[in-house]
């Protein structure tokens, strides 16, 4: 199902997908960005539909849903945009009540979405899922006592997803058998995802040497203060310039990408790598925290000299997961437990890909794909695409 609404006060366009149903129930979350378009968030749905089936674990209690997306075309700082996400969620309240449960992605946080879903009428961005739930009011206690958890100053939510990603490096790191100390990091985008997967990557003892932001790109080839950079940034990840070190170096905006840098880690906007830009990179692994990063035609490019890309659908899935492990009561409401399951969990997903890649001799990327498309027949065979009645 495809909607596409135009907001009757400013024009702009926001969009609706659902790939697939599992149980009547899609999940996916909803971004903001300039530019956004249909065809945009029908990939992105249908990455949700895989990112779902690769956690499906028969003896856990969290059911998989299909795959679902949203997105609207706008700056998320212009003025009117908190107005546009209200009256969008408002819209759409028909499909959040019944089958679409989204949450924050690029250009939103959480919070926001949560604050606008309320004035929209809405009960929770994931009401949909709770007829699902053994014992409903427990697993809502849950969700929000884990949402209140806070790590350092910093939400447990915001955290769990750049600790998938960070872990997919470092098992691509252990597989190699190359050593922490010494591998050095570019990031693209220091929101929620950049952000955390900088932090867990630099306390594994890897040298993040670029980050970048709308501003630009900083460096350092020995090594940034993560820290430092992290306390510094505004709520849509761009760092105060006055933090930064006297050996810092502000650089222009595309410099993380030709960093000297074993590993990339596109965590920012869509279409970031094409086949124009692939060829300035060096690194050994790309690992896409972002949605879409690498186009199809630039990954092409990049195997063929031998860069390995770590696909979205695995590497950035630990977020997702995290809601429904402790929403389902696979996880409590503590970090310590989720950080613990996340990492195991994400180390086996890479393990299972990179194995199939190798088998196959294809891309992580396809292999991926393949695994996802095995498990599915399985989910459906199950559970079913409807609700039943």
């Amino acid at each position: 199902m495809s909607l596409v609404w135009t907001d009757h006060v400013t024009g702009r366009q926001g969009f609706l997908v659902v790939d697939r149903l599992v149980r009547g129930v899609a999940s996916g979350g909803l971004r903001m960005r300039p530019g956004c378009t249909l065809a945009e968030v029908a990939g992105l749905a249908r990455g949700m539909t895989m990112k779902e089936a690769l956690h499906y674990d028969p003896e856990s209690r969290y059911v998989p849903l299909g795959g679902a997306k949203g997105g609207i075309d706008c700056d998320p700082r212009a003025p009117e945009a908190y107005g546009l996400l209200v009256r969008y969620l408002r819209a759409m309240r028909p499909y959040v009540e019944s089958c679409w449960t989204t949450g924050e992605d690029l250009g939103l946080s959480q919070e926001l979405v949560d604050r606008a879903a309320r004035e929209a009428g809405l009960v929770s961005t994931v009401q949909a899922v709770f007829p699902l739930l053994d014992d409903e009011a427990a697993a809502r206690r849950r969700l929000a006592d884990a949402f209140a958890v806070e790590v350092d100053g910093i939400g447990l939510d915001a955290l769990v997803g750049g600790c998938g990603v960070a872990e997919s490096v470092l098992a691509a790191l252990d597989r190699a058998s190359v050593p922490y100390a010494g591998t050095r990091v570019a990031v693209q985008g220091l929101g929620t995802m950049g952000g955390a997967t900088a932090r867990f990557l630099a306390r594994a003892g890897l040298a993040v040497v670029a980050v970048a932001d709308v501003k630009g790109t900083i460096a350092h080839p020995a090594g940034l203060d993560v820290e430092a950079l992290l306390a510094a940034r505004d709520a849509h990840g761009t760092v105060d310039r006055s933090v930064l070190r006297p050996g810092d170096r502000e650089l222009p905006d595309e410099a993380w990408l030709s960093a000297e840098a074993e590993v990339l880690v596109p965590a920012a906007v869509s279409y970031a790598i094409d086949a124009g830009v692939q060829e300035r990179i060096t690194a050994r692994w790309i690992v896409e925290a972002a949605n879409m990063p690498v186009l199809p035609d630039a990954e092409a490019l990049l195997a063929a000299r031998g860069v390995t890309v770590l696909p979205d659908v695995v590497v950035n899935s630990g977020t997702n997961a995290w809601w429904w492990w402790t929403l389902f009561g696979d996880i409590g409401a503590d970090a310590d437990e989720a950080f613990a399951y996340t990492r195991r969990s994400m180390r086996a997903l890479v393990g299972l890909m990179l194995d199939r890649a190798e088998a196959d001799a294809t891309t992580p990327r396809a292999a991926a794909h393949a695994l996802a498309g095995d498990r599915l027949p399985v989910i459906a065979e199950r559970f079913g695409w409807y609700r039943s009645g």
